[in-house]
């Protein structure tokens, strides 16, 4: 089946603390989004890649990937979830996958994962286990009480799911004030349950600076056992 993403990348990334917005920072002799960028266009089934950017932004035009025929650059709002409904009004494909422009350690096998999961329900996200012990405090950081991790997992991206159903969704969530941290947030308001597909715990989103050497370190040992 063909398949368009949607990349949300209208922020500014403040706790990374540069003045380069975080995904046009290097890897290597990369940016991260067009690391990014380009799992998706590497992939068989993706028909396109709709970038959703700032109006200000003057940084991706100068990148090589600008100019692929597959990429489509789509308007970026004041939050994700505006940039994310902004860039789905360019998919043409009857599902989509929403994807973190932060998030260049995506593999095919994961992609295809989703893609196999998703479409057998209503759709679906990545996602890993909790391994750690978690904790719940009040407001001045006392712990409170020791959470059960048995059914805790950490949302990654992509996510999966009907076009026209996540436009609904998001604007019926929107609509109600509901607080829409991912595009599941809004499919679960509207009463729909995605299914979650453990994923690589590598598949990190680069949000401080210590994140992007890891990154770094994930994508050469990548390389080095063909993983892709």
């Amino acid at each position: 089946m063909d398949i368009d993403v949607v990349i949300p990348a209208a922020g500014v990334g403040k706790r990374m603390l540069s003045s380069l917005p975080k995904q046009y920072l290097k890897i290597g002799a990369s940016t991260v989004i067009e690391r990014t960028i380009s799992v998706f266009l590497r992939h068989p089934n993706v028909s396109k890649v709709i970038v959703c950017l700032r109006e200000d932004d003057d940084f991706f035009p100068a990148l090589d990937c600008a100019s692929d025929s597959r990429i489509v650059r789509a308007p970026g709002g004041e939050e994700r979830v505006d940039s994310v409904l902004s860039g789905l009004k360019y998919v043409s494909t009857p599902w989509v996958m929403v994807h973190d422009a932060a998030r260049p350690c995506l593999t095919h096998k994961d992609l295809d994962l989703l893609l196999d999961r998703a479409v057998k329900g209503c759709g679906g996200i990545l996602g890993t286990a909790v391994r750690d012990t978690m904790k719940r405090t009040d407001p001045e950081l006392a712990i409170t009480g020791t959470v059960d991790r048995c059914f805790l997992f950490h949302a990654l991206t992509p996510q999966m799911f009907r076009t026209e159903e996540l436009i609904d969704s998001i604007k019926k969530a929107q609509k109600a004030g509901w607080q829409i941290t991912d595009e599941a947030s809004a499919m679960e308001y509207a009463g729909y349950k995605p299914v979650l597909v453990e994923g690589r715990s590598d598949n990190i989103k680069i949000t401080r600076p210590a994140d992007l050497a890891l990154a770094e370190f994930i994508l050469k040992r990548m390389e080095q056992n063909g993983i892709c």
